[in-house]
C-alpha cells in the first residue's frame, strides 16, 4: 500500500504538469492573439511609407488594405470545414506557417501583385487562425479557467493592435528626425526601408506559433468524435487531474448516448443545424456577433485619428490619441481577462454595452453640436473643378476666407485662420472623400483629387469597393462634388473631451464585447457543429464589419458623425436586449452542459445556483 504522502507528492507532480502544460498552451495559443492582431493594426503604421514609396495609386493601396479582409472572409468561410477535416492542430500548425509566408513576400515585394498576393495570405492566415485559436482553447481548457485562457488570445491580440500603432508612431519620428538632416533621395530610402522594416517585425512570433503547435495535442472532442476515445482521453489527461479527466470523458459520453438516444447517431459526422437544439445556439451567437460589429468598434478604431483632427485636436496630438485608444484596448483586456471567470459574460459583456451606449451618445452630441456651425460649400469647390475633371486645391487662410465669402458666409463662428475643409466627390457611381485639411496645420499637402484617386483601375478592385457599379461609365464620368463642408475647428479642450469619450467606448468594449466575444462564440455552438457555426457567424462578423467600413465615410459625409454614432448606439441597444433575455450565464459549465441548456436536458448538470437564463 502506497505512502499517504506519496500519494500527495504523486498528485502534487500531476498538478504540477497539467499547470505547466496549460500554460504553454496559453502561451501558443496567446501568440496566435498577437499575429492576429499585428494582422489587424499593421498596415495602419506602414501605409504612409508604403504611400509615398511603392508608386502605386489610391485605388491599388486601398486594395493593399482591404486585402487581408478579402482573405479572411475566404478563410473563414472553409475554416470549420478544414478544421473539422483536418483537425484543430494541423489547421493551427498551417494557418501560421501562411503568415510566416506573408512577410518575406511583402517585405521583399517590388510592385502591385506581390503586395497583393503577401496581404491576401496575411488576411487568410488571420482568418484561420480567428476562427481555429479560440476553437482549440474552447475544446481544451477546464471550464474554470476557459474564460481566462480565451481571454488571453484577445488581451495578446490588442499587444499586437498596440504593437503595430508603436511601430508607426517610431518610425514617425525617424522620418522627421531624417528630414531635417538629409537630402530627399535618403529621406525616401529610409521610407522605403521604413514599411518593410515593419512588415518583418511579425516574423519571430509566427515561427514561434508554429513551432509551438507541433508540441500541443489535438483537441479532446475533436478525437472523441472522430472515434478515438483512448487519444481523447489522452488529450484531457495532459492538461486536467484523472478525476476531471474521467469527468469530462463521462459527459463526452453521455452527450453522444443522448444523441443515439433520440435516434442521431448517424449523424455524428453531418449534424443539422435546424434542429432545435442546434438552432437556438447557432442564431443567438450570430445576432451577438453581428450586434458587436453594429456597434462600430473597426470603423472607430480604424477612423480615430481623422475622428480626434476634425473635432480639433492637431496632428500630432490626433496621432498619439490613437496610440493612447489602442493602450486603453490592451490595458481593459488585461481586467476583463482577470475577472471574466469571477464575474461571468452576460455581466461583463451588459455592462461594456450599457457604457458603450454613453459613450456613443456623449460622443455624438458632441459632433452634433460641432456639426451645426458647419456649412456646405460644394458648388464653390465644383467651380474650381478643372477641365481635366481633376482639382489641385491648396487649403490656406486666403483660401478659407475666398471659399466662405463666396459662399456668401455672413457670420463669425467659422474662421478662415482655424477652419477645416473636407470633400465628398465622385467619378459616376464611385464615390470617395478626401482627408480633412485645416488652416491652423502649417505645411499641409493641398487637397488633389485626380481620376486615379477615386475610380478603380480594374474590374476586381471596382467590384471589391462597389461590387455594381459601371467602371466603364466611371472612366469617362465628369468630376463631381457631392458635398463639401467648411467648418470652424473646435477647440482642443473639445477634441480631448471627444477623444476622453472614445476611450470609455474603447475600454468598455474592452472589458466586455471584446473580452468575451470570441469566448461566447465557442462556448455557444454545440461540439458537432462548433467549428461549421463558429465560421458562419464569423463569416457575418466580418460581412457586418466590410459594410459598416465601407459605408462608413459616404454615410459620415452626408449626415456627419453624430448620426452615425447614434445608430451605433441603436444597435448597442439591440445588443444589450439579446444579452439581458436571451444569453445564458457560461461561467463555470462545460461545453457539454451548456449544450443541455439549448436542449431543454438539465438533469445531472452542476448548474450554479442563479445561472441559466
Amino acid at each position: 500500500m502506497m505512502h499517504p504522502d506519496h500519494v500527495l507528492t504523486n498528485r502534487a507532480a500531476v498538478i504540477g504538469k497539467c499547470a505547466m502544460y496549460n500554460r504553454f498552451l496559453l502561451f501558443v495559443a496567446g501568440l496566435g492573439g498577437l499575429l492576429y492582431g499585428v494582422d489587424v493594426g499593421i498596415i495602419g503604421g506602414a501605409l504612409p511609407y508604403l504611400e509615398a514609396t511603392s508608386r502605386l495609386n489610391a485605388q491599388q493601396l486601398s486594395i493593399i488594405v482591404a486585402a487581408v479582409l478579402l482573405g479572411s472572409v475566404i478563410s473563414s468561410l472553409v475554416a470549420g470545414l478544414l478544421a473539422d477535416w483536418m483537425g484543430r492542430r494541423p489547421l493551427m500548425i498551417i494557418s501560421g506557417m501562411a503568415f510566416v509566408l506573408s512577410s518575406p513576400i511583402i517585405a521583399l515585394s517590388h510592385g502591385y501583385s506581390p503586395l497583393f498576393f503577401g496581404r491576401l495570405l496575411q488576411g487568410i492566415s488571420g482568418g484561420l487562425i480567428g476562427l481555429v485559436v479560440p476553437l482549440y482553447l474552447a475544446e481544451c481548457l477546464q471550464a474554470d479557467i476557459r474564460g481566462k485562457g480565451t481571454g488571453i488570445f484577445q488581451w495578446l491580440l490588442t499587444l499586437g493592435i498596440v504593437t503595430a500603432a508603436l511601430a508607426g508612431i517610431y518610425y514617425s519620428y525617424r522620418v522627421v528626425a531624417i528630414q531635417k538632416a538629409a537630402d530627399a533621395a535618403t529621406v525616401f530610402a529610409f521610407k522605403d526601408h521604413a514599411w518593410r522594416r515593419i512588415f518583418w517585425m511579425p516574423l519571430f512570433p509566427g515561427v514561434l506559433f508554429v513551432f509551438g503547435s507541433f508540441f500541443l495535442e489535438e483537441s479532446p472532442r475533436w478525437l472523441f468524435t472522430r472515434g478515438k476515445k483512448e487519444l481523447a482521453y489522452a488529450a484531457l489527461r495532459r492538461s486536467r487531474t484523472e478525476e476531471r479527466a474521467n469527468a469530462e470523458l463521462g459527459e463526452l459520453e453521455q452527450t453522444a448516448a443522448a444523441s443515439a438516444a433520440t435516434g442521431a447517431a448517424f449523424l455524428m459526422r453531418k449534424e443539422s443545424l435546424i434542429r432545435r437544439k442546434y438552432l437556438l445556439p447557432f442564431a443567438l451567437a450570430c445576432v451577438l456577433l453581428v450586434c458587436q460589429q453594429a456597434t462600430g468598434v473597426n470603423s472607430i478604431i480604424a477612423y480615430d485619428t481623422s475622428m480626434l483632427l476634425q473635432s480639433g485636436l492637431s496632428d500630432l496630438s490626433a496621432h498619439w490619441g490613437y496610440v493612447i485608444l489602442t493602450v486603453i484596448n490592451f490595458l481593459f483586456t488585461i481586467i476583463g481577462v482577470a475577472v471574466v471567470d469571477r464575474k461571468g459574460r452576460r455581466f461583463l459583456i451588459a455592462l461594456g454595452a450599457f457604457g458603450i451606449t454613453l459613450a456613443l451618445i456623449g460622443a455624438g452630441t458632441l459632433f452634433r453640436n460641432a456639426e451645426r456651425m458647419a456649412m456646405n460649400c460644394s458648388r464653390v469647390i465644383q467651380s474650381h473643378v478643372q477641365s481635366t475633371q481633376t482639382l489641385m486645391l491648396p487649403f490656406n487662410s486666403a483660401v478659407a476666407h475666398a471659399i466662405l465669402a463666396a459662399s456668401g458666409y455672413k457670420g463669425d463662428a467659422i474662421k478662415a485662420d482655424h477652419s477645416f475643409l473636407v470633400i465628398t466627390y465622385s467619378y459616376g457611381s464611385f464615390t470617395s472623400v478626401t482627408n480633412v485639411v485645416r488652416t491652423d496645420e502649417s505645411g499641409a499637402a493641398p487637397i488633389r483629387i485626380t481620376r486615379g484617386s477615386g475610380v478603380p483601375n480594374n474590374e476586381l478592385e471596382a467590384f471589391l469597393k462597389r461590387p455594381f457599379a459601371n467602371l466603364q461609365a466611371a472612366r469617362t464620368a465628369p468630376l463631381k462634388i457631392q458635398k463639401a463642408m467648411i467648418g470652424g475647428v473646435p477647440s482642443a479642450r473639445h477634441g480631448w473631451i471627444v477623444a476622453m469619450l472614445l476611450y470609455v467606448f474603447m475600454a468598455f468594449y474592452s472589458l466586455g464585447p471584446g473580452i468575451c466575444g470570441w469566448l461566447i462564440l465557442s462556448e455557444l455552438m454545440p461540439t458537432r457543429i462548433r467549428s461549421v457555426g463558429m465560421s458562419i457567424a464569423l463569416v457575418l462578423n466580418q460581412l457586418t464589419s466590410t459594410v459598416i467600413a465601407g459605408l462608413f465615410l459616404p454615410f459620415v459625409s452626408n449626415y456627419g458623425y453624430s448620426t452615425i454614432f447614434y445608430c451605433f448606439a441603436v444597435f448597442t441597444v439591440i445588443y444589450l436586449i439579446a444579452i439581458t433575455f436571451f444569453l445564458p450565464e457560461t461561467k463555470g459549465k462545460t461545453l457539454e452542459e451548456i449544450e443541455a441548456i439549448f436542449s431543454g436536458s438539465k438533469q445531472d448538470l452542476r448548474v450554479e445556483t442563479g445561472q441559466g437564463f
